[in-house]
């Protein structure tokens, strides 16, 4: 279920917002977390913010996160490291993301986890910290089989020997990431997690102590109990939705956003004439449409025209046209509407439900992109406070 009830316009409700929102859900962000937490047993749990907190808002979730005592925060690059540390957030936030060199003092200033992907990064990070009189906190990267960041899995041991060397440097955690956790098929998965133990031996040979081992994200958390490992870093799951159609539903997760607007224009459109731009849309007989004041411009995909359809006063109709830029139209035949009445372009109105998946299979991509893709011009309205 999506948060179930559209807010109601009021004029207070007009003067602080676009007609255009999104509404997240706190209480539900929270239950989805504890969900995770009892499915992992003693493992940490990080919750992964990057891209705005999949769309969500990247302060108030982590705000939340941390209330709700988060062991560890992750996120993308140093700039949303820095937007969490400005807000007064002190709980250990490790940057995924590539580095570039020039950048580590202000990971370190910021007392912000590192990634050493690489011998090469691994030096610099030390040096940095050497030349700052301090100890730098990094998480090692391997690659076991994503060919995106890390080090691969069978040139794993100069990186983990040179982490001896580097005194500057704590190595706090070491970590993969699956490309196939998602799958129904879970062979590849189940590969990558054997060479990241491979790996992992290096430590046991030498009687040194583990770091942080942690390699599920949201699917691995769901399919695969065994690589929980010391942590795991939900992603998309912890927003309600799961991360593919194959994935299996081991926990029960609720969706956190809704995507609302009102309509703005109402008007009787007559046979044959052609709706908004290169007239890909006409009916055969006169219909009464409306306008909703949302468009590309605000991450509602301009492949949707013609194939989504969006909720007023809890029925379903067609996107009429091509989205626009900031407004698109729908066709609501000879139903009523007016001006003001809420639209729900995801979530719940009455007993109708337009889900994240179900807009991404109409634009022919996946929900992460669908959340992620809505502007920050829309503003995010929470709800569910404790």
């Amino acid at each position: 279920m999506l948060p179930s009830e559209p807010l109601k316009p009021s004029a207070a409700f007009a003067d602080i917002l676009r007609p255009t929102h999104v509404e997240v859900d706190l209480s539900r962000l929270a239950g989805n977390l504890q969900a995770i937490c009892s499915h992992v047993g003693t493992a940490k749990v990080m919750p992964v913010l990057k891209a705005n907190a999949y769309g969500h808002g990247l302060i108030e979730v982590a705000e939340l996160m941390v209330k709700l005592g988060a062991d560890y925060l992750g996120a993308a690059f140093l700039e949303e490291g820095l937007m969490l540390r400005k807000q007064g957030i002190t709980t250990p936030i490790l940057i995924l993301g590539g580095l570039a060199g020039e950048q580590i003092p202000l990971f370190l200033k910021n007392s912000l986890t590192l990634t050493a992907s690489s011998v090469d990064k691994l030096r610099l990070i030390n040096e940095a910290a050497e030349a700052l009189g301090t100890q730098a906190k990094v998480h090692l990267k391997i690659d076991t089989g994503m060919e995106r960041v890390g080090v691969h899995y069978y040139s794993a041991e100069k990186l983990l020997e040179a982490s001896l060397q580097c005194h500057s440097v704590e190595v706090e955690g070491i970590y993969s990431h699956f490309a196939n956790a998602d799958a129904a098929d879970l062979s590849h998965a189940r590969l990558q997690l054997e060479r990241f133990q491979e790996v992992l031996q290096f430590y046991e040979r030498r009687s040194l102590p583990l770091p942080l081992r942690h390699m599920a994200n949201s699917a691995g958390i769901l399919q695969l109990p065994e690589s929980h490992l010391d942590m795991v870093r939900p992603g998309i799951m912890l927003y309600g939705i799961y991360p593919s159609p194959e994935c299996q539903r081991t926990v029960a997760i609720t969706p956190a956003l809704a995507w609302r607007s009102q309509v703005s224009y109402f008007k009787v459109v007559q046979a044959g004439d052609p709706i908004s731009y290169g007239s890909t849309w006409q009916a055969d007989h006169p219909v009464r449409v409306v306008t909703i004041p949302a468009g590309y411009g605000d991450g509602y995909f301009r492949a949707l025209s013609n194939k989504a359809q969006v909720l007023i006063r809890g029925r379903r109709y067609p996107v009429a046209g091509r989205v626009c830029m900031d407004q698109m139209m729908a066709n609501i035949e000879w139903d009523s509407a007016y001006n003001g009445d809420p639209v729900t372009l995801i979530g719940t109105d009455g007993n109708e439900t337009i889900t994240a998946d179900e807009v991404a299979n109409w634009a022919g991509t996946i929900p992460y992109e669908v959340l992620t893709n809505i502007n920050t011009r829309v503003p995010r309205v929470y709800v569910g406070r404790s």
